[in-house]
């Protein structure tokens, strides 16, 4: 059997991608299958989903093509409607293997109401693995149709995470990285994400590299800033901060103020100086005035933000922010693109900072990979799993040279 996974969105499903073509190859059986596993954080990734599954159909005619992830979740009409498309499966079945061979084109189960599956535990690629913790959202912001494709919060095990993580670094994988929808949300048995990932460090010396995935600043707790100057942790952290303007936050129902994002920022780096910080940012919410988007603008510097994701809005259906008073669509993409040109202008100068200094990085494939502060770096001839100390010669917008 051959099996291909199409990964669009988080890098939650890319783990469970891994975690389906894994089972589906220890299986065996006859036939090829392309897995389109989907993202519905905006409508332009719904579009690159329909996209990807006609490109499939045309590369590999003969193939059973199964579409799963959130777009497929959240409306299942817009595949099952296409030719090109064998069967569905939803994110409360798509790690099953039962149900991974015998989908059809019918709706998903409720991910609301039925019992899902354990979150997946993770991949390797023998250099960087994911290990997801943590599926679903609590949390109702007023953009974000997410919930209805993940289901409630649910946590996995401290020693489901532990075996997780403990397959992974015998598969031979360097780096660690914890994922999930909203890992801050973590809670398993009165044990939040801190003092879970304080365990895991005590628990496994050999685990040496520890990353963290998008993390809601608000939530951030004593147990995991106490992380933050653990040398094992790795000094870039992900924000969800979305705007930088308290009406907005209050109407996207984020749960942190301007202040208390920028006051987050000073808390980590008042303990570690050399942290790096990145964000997603929206442009164009619904009633987002000039002032309102310049305030935003200007938390790229007062977050000191060189790894920002910008989005322009995108309305959703099912989600309060689609009836509110919308922005103008060319307004919008101005704003995304004034946003994306400052967070490059911030990116460029960052990278080219590091020219004549010594880094630490991990290479993951042809003489590719990260430095600890997660700048992109090439050293040419290094070896792929080599961690290396390599003094940067030349920077650009697509990251660092060394040699």
């Amino acid at each position: 059997m051959s099996v291909e996974t199409i990964t669009l969105g988080c890098r939650l499903n890319f783990a469970e991608s891994a975690t389906m073509k894994r089972a589906l190859e220890r299986e065996g059986g006859d036939g090829d299958t392309v897995i389109v596993n989907s993202c519905a954080v905006t409508s332009e990734a719904v579009r690159q989903t329909r996209q990807k599954i006609r490109r499939a159909r045309r590369d590999r005619p003969e193939a059973r093509i199964l579409v799963t992830g959130c777009a497929a979740q959240i409306e299942p009409e817009t595949f099952r409607d296409m030719p090109e498309v064998d069967a569905i499966l939803g994110n409360a079945d798509k790690l099953a293997l039962a149900k991974i061979t015998s989908a059809s084109k019918g709706l998903p189960t409720d991910v609301m109401t039925s019992e899902v599956e354990k979150v997946a535990a993770g991949f390797g690629n023998n250099v960087r693995s994911f290990v997801a913790v943590q599926n679903g959202c609590d949390h109702r912001c007023t953009f974000c149709t997410i919930p209805y494709g993940r289901g409630n919060s649910r946590s996995l095990a401290y020693d489901e995470v532990k075996r997780a993580v403990t397959a992974e670094l015998d598969r031979g994988a360097r780096e660690i990285v914890i994922t999930g929808v909203d890992i801050t949300s973590y809670d398993r048995a009165g044990m939040k994400l801190g003092d879970m990932l304080q365990k895991l460090l005590a628990d496994l010396p050999e685990l040496k590299r520890l990353r963290l995935s998008s993390l809601d600043s608000i939530e951030i707790d004593g147990a995991l800033y106490e992380l933050i100057s653990e040398p094992r942790m790795l000094p870039h952290f992900h924000l969800s901060l979305q705007a930088g303007d308290d009406m907005i936050l209050k109407r996207m129902k984020r749960r942190h103020s301007r202040a208390q994002a920028v006051e987050i920022v000073e808390k980590i780096r008042a303990v570690r100086p050399e942290a790096t910080i990145g964000a997603d940012l929206i442009a164009g919410f619904p009633t987002e005035t000039d002032e309102m988007a310049l305030n935003t603008l200007k938390l790229l510097d007062d977050c000191d933000i060189v790894a920002a994701h910008i989005f322009p809005f995108s309305p959703r259906e099912m989600t309060p922010a689609a009836k509110m008073p919308q922005v103008d669509r060319a307004v919008i993409k101005e704003r995304a693109a004034r946003l994306r040109e400052k967070a490059a202008e911030r990116r460029l100068a960052w990278l080219r900072s590091h020219i004549d200094t010594t880094v630490g990085a991990l290479i993951e494939n042809h003489g590719k990979g990260h430095t600890d502060t997660f700048a992109p770096i090439t050293v040419e001839g290094a070896a792929r799993g080599a961690y290396v100390e390599a003094i940067v010669a030349h920077a650009n917008e697509k990251g660092l040279i060394a040699s």
